[in-house]
């Protein structure tokens, strides 16, 4: 069976109590009767999944007076009150010091039945909303942050970690929008080199008769409207780590002289005979495989192998679809400061189109949806299916596959919840506890990591 959601219902009233809290509990709710608030706050913590039904008139500790020290518990917990027509003003005063709502009496069981869901509804996505914020904390070391916790991204994690501080050259290889620059500024940022010039260079944005001038610098004279020296990005990295964005883009002829300048560590500025030494890192990133670019002659072989000290791969989004929920919401967070809105949180049908998306634009594409959605989401009448059209509308996984994602998320997410413990887990879900065995085998989840 699955867990009942608890709700306490306050009344001084017996009958009133009594005929309440049957029918929440015909509604599937589990309710805790009582005569008064005092002993209420004793079942109330910060983690607590339920909800608070009271009456605001009642002898001892009065509902508007329990609504304060229920808030003191623990802010965001929805506290339902119930009002005498005479008390009308006054419940408008407690929404305004954060009550969820109120119900006028006499009031039909419906009405309850519909605004306890309601809340209940927006306490679980508070409580998820928490364990998100504790996941991006958890990964809120100094530097860029590389977010996710499926194993390929863990794995990153590490990798970075192992090559961050030393001065091998790296290759990143990853699609368009993967985050090729962000894990270039992590290895930057987690070196001994962090104090110095992170200096980045799309080579595919640079005009191919300036490259080398940009790379290198010149000498007054070097060429025509040369009139000063330059100093190269090269030299302007020194010290620091120079990352070359899409170096596939690169003309051959430039190759040829960063090979040389990769070889030796030292540049020598166009018009100039004089070699400058170098003490530098050199991370690159392409989006196509450069081995097979190097053997139809479209990229030198050489210059290859010299640059692939150590590879870094970077998994596309719809290679790590349970990350999604955890980077989309660090993105409403960032979209929300930029913009000084409040970030509205996705509900269970708008997290099962995040998940089933195809995503060709990846984790850049997954931004651009964040921060339409805090610009023109719910407050502007635009649901997010709408938000997406703009991008590949089409999802590029089957049937089966979108189930399999969906349902791996759903019970990450409970594990997570309910602190890795499998007979909670099982309960909310409703399934039996074989069944969240075979899943969790199938999904590769395991409880003691959500504990």
């Amino acid at each position: 069976m699955p867990q009942k959601l608890p709700v306490i219902f306050i009344d001084d009233e017996k009958h009133i109590r009594i005929a309440n809290a049957q029918t929440l509990e015909l509604a599937g709710y589990q309710v805790h009767a009582m005569d008064g608030a005092e002993s209420a706050l004793h079942l109330l913590s910060h983690d607590w999944p339920g909800v608070v039904v009271s009456d605001i008139k009642m002898p001892g500790m009065d509902g508007m007076e329990f609504l304060r020290q229920a808030r003191a518990i623990d802010h965001d917990l929805p506290v339902i009150l119930i009002t005498g027509h005479g008390d009308i003003a006054m419940a408008v005063k407690a929404i305004r010091e954060g009550a969820y709502d109120f119900i006028e009496k006499p009031f039909a069981a419906e009405q309850l039945v519909e605004t306890v869901k309601r809340a209940l509804d927006k306490r679980a996505l508070t409580l998820e909303n928490r364990c998100l914020r504790l996941e991006l904390e958890a990964q809120s070391a100094p530097g860029p942050r590389i977010i996710g916790r499926t194993p390929a991204m863990q794995g990153l994690r590490t990798t970075i970690s192992q090559i961050a501080d030393t001065d091998a050259d790296v290759l990143i290889f990853g699609e368009t929008g993967t985050g090729k620059e962000l894990v270039a500024r992590s290895l930057h940022e987690h070196s001994r080199r962090q104090a110095h010039n992170f200096v980045a260079v799309n080579c595919g944005a640079v005009p191919e008769n300036l490259i080398e001038s940009e790379l290198f610098g010149h000498e007054p004279g070097a060429f025509t409207g040369a009139t000063g020296r330059r100093v190269g990005r090269f030299e302007h990295a020194n010290q620091g780590t120079l990352f070359l964005d899409e170096i596939e883009s690169m003309p051959m002829q430039v190759q040829i002289h960063l090979l040389r300048v990769l070889q030796e560590r030292a540049v020598e500025r166009l018009g100039s005979n004089d070699l400058v030494p170098l003490n530098l890192r050199v991370v690159a990133a392409t989006k196509i495989d450069l081995k097979e670019a190097g053997e139809r002659g479209e990229f030198r072989e050489d210059l290859y192998y010299r640059l692939n000290v150590v590879t870094v791969e970077i998994p596309p989004l719809r290679e790590r679809r349970e990350d999604i929920p955890l980077l989309f919401h660090h993105f409403l967070l960032l979209a929300g400061a930029r913009y000084e809105r409040e970030a509205p949180l996705p509900n269970a049908d708008q997290m099962r189109v995040l998940l089933t998306h195809a995503w060709p634009g990846n984790v850049r594409e997954l931004r651009n949806i964040a921060e339409r959605y805090v610009l023109l989401g719910e407050n502007v009448g635009y649901d997010l299916e709408q938000l997406m059209r703009g991008s590949a509308a089409e999802t590029a996984i089957t049937l089966p596959q979108q189930v399999d994602c969906f349902e791996k998320s759903l019970i990450k997410q409970q594990l997570e919840l309910q602190k890795g413990s499998l007979k909670k887990t099982m309960e909310v879900l409703g399934i039996p506890r074989k069944t969240l065995y075979d899943k969790m085998r199938k999904y590769g989840l395991d409880k003691s990591h959500y504990k």
